[in-house]
């Protein structure tokens, strides 16, 4: 039997035998054998999950068409609310932050290795996509100074990036994570164009194996650190984990660059962080491992404990050994901390909100908004949709909820109109939506009464 305990004190999971039952979590949970499956059974706050026997033969593969949104048509969100485009004609549009001055600014860059693929598939005629080429490597800033839900201005901000993503402002100081490293400027609120030079902070790899390229940042409540989240190289580490030093962690740094420590590790790929509202309590949205069958691994929501290890490569979601590195590492698959909110496994869950204004429905106060990009490792496409987890006093209160749909055209073919990947909740209580396949920036509003 395997007992794993969240970071609430929760009884989290138990794997246990055909004739034993326990309580875990408030309920008996059984371990249920047939032939060579066993399921897992896993209680969380959110509710109960079941996790297969992993399959290394099992994978399936399935690629989404970008067909681009028709006239007319946009995602589907709850009613009371209004789907509208903020902006488009972007270059892949990754993430958006939000200045204290309320501008808003969007990072454009894309997967380098898929675009040339893409570019291959041009010249032999195999592209199913026509979407352009290149990573864009840019910032654009986009200004609503009337507040009308339209932005008047739409300009380059900076140029001659590495794969940005994570965007930051602190201390008359704009931060810039490429793939690369962490790069400060000096900033003035309320500029147009970044014309100074920037210095880099902190050095990251950007080699070969760079399968995760996006780096995410955020500040500290009291602004005094920066959090650099940074994904592994490999799916599993078969690269060789010389090739993930420092990777596969969200590490801390001092606002400029020194002091690096490793905050949290075992994260194959965590892109979204926030703090719930008014806390000390780091969430991060992480994207998990593939290759185990369809329903593993689950990619989670969960609190960020400092020190705490989340288990890849050796462990999925709890104690789980991975059977690809069976007996390598024993001592950190018993150090692995369990996901707080399982979130479907590939679903690419990225982005990551908490809802801390006041202009939605009283039951999204405080909640989680997740963009879940999509991913290829599942039979059927799963992910391309933002989800919401409600919260009560801190913590999961609820299962996942589907909030923004419709990116699917065709489940059978494989068409998708676009890919939601980072959310942005704006002091005027709207969500920013970025769609990345289609080039828009969708803007979800509760609708006035």
């Amino acid at each position: 039997m395997n007992v794993l305990t969240t970071q609430s004190g929760l009884i989290a999971a138990c794997l246990l035998t055909v004739s034993l039952t326990v309580s875990c979590g408030g309920s008996d949970k059984k371990q249920i054998k047939s032939g060579a499956d066993t399921v897992a059974t896993i209680a969380l706050a959110t509710g109960e999950i079941t996790l297969p026997e992993p399959d290394t033969t099992a994978s399936k593969t399935k690629y989404s068409e970008i067909i681009g949104w028709p006239e007319g048509r946009t995602p589907v969100a709850p009613e009371g609310f209004s789907v509208t485009r903020y902006a488009d004609g972007f270059q892949s549009p990754r993430w958006i932050y939000q200045a204290p001055n309320g501008d808003i600014f969007i990072a454009e860059a894309a997967t380098e290795h898929t675009l040339k693929k893409r570019a291959k598939d041009m010249v032999t005629g195999k592209a199913k996509s026509q979407q352009q080429e290149g990573s864009a490597n840019r910032i654009t800033l986009l200004r609503d100074a009337n507040q009308d839900g339209k932005p008047e201005l739409k300009t380059i901000f900076l140029t001659g990036l590495k794969q940005p993503l994570g965007m930051l402002i602190l201390n008359n100081s704009f931060y810039v994570a490429n793939t690369n490293g962490v790069v400060q400027y000096p900033y003035t609120p309320g500029q147009t164009r970044m014309t100074a030079k920037g210095k880099k902070i902190l050095e990251l790899t950007a080699d070969g194996y760079n399968n995760h390229w996006t780096r995410n940042l955020i500040a500290s409540p009291d602004g005094s650190k920066i959090y650099v989240s940074v994904g592994s190289a490999s799916n599993y580490g078969e690269h060789g984990m010389e090739h993930e030093i420092r990777r596969a962690n969200i590490l801390e740094i001092n606002r400029d660059g020194t002091q690096e420590k490793v905050f949290a590790s075992g994260l194959r790929n965590p892109v979204g962080m926030d703090w719930y509202p008014g806390s000390n309590t780091l969430w991060t949205a992480v994207n998990e491992r593939d290759g185990l069958g369809d329903e593993l691994v689950p990619d989670y929501l969960t609190s960020v404990k400092e020190g705490g290890f989340y288990g890849w490569p050796y462990a999925y979601f709890g104690q789980n050994e991975d059977p690809r590195l069976k007996g390598v590492r024993p001592d950190l698959v018993k150090k692995t901390i369990v996901p707080d909110v399982a979130l479907g496994s590939h679903t690419a869950s990225l982005g990551l909100a908490f809802y801390d204004q006041k202009a939605f429905p009283n039951k999204y106060h405080n909640g989680a908004f997740i963009g879940q990009h999509g991913s290829w490792n599942h039979s059927q496409l799963v992910g391309y949709k933002v989800v919401f987890v409600p919260f009560r006093n801190g913590r999961p209160a609820g299962k996942p909820e589907d909030f923004l749909t419709g990116f699917v055209a065709n489940q059978e073919d494989g068409k998708v109109y676009g890919r939601p990947v980072g959310v942005a909740v704006l002091r005027d209580g709207s969500l920013l939506v970025a769609d990345d396949a289609s080039n828009v920036i969708w803007r979800v509003a509760a609708e006035k009464k």
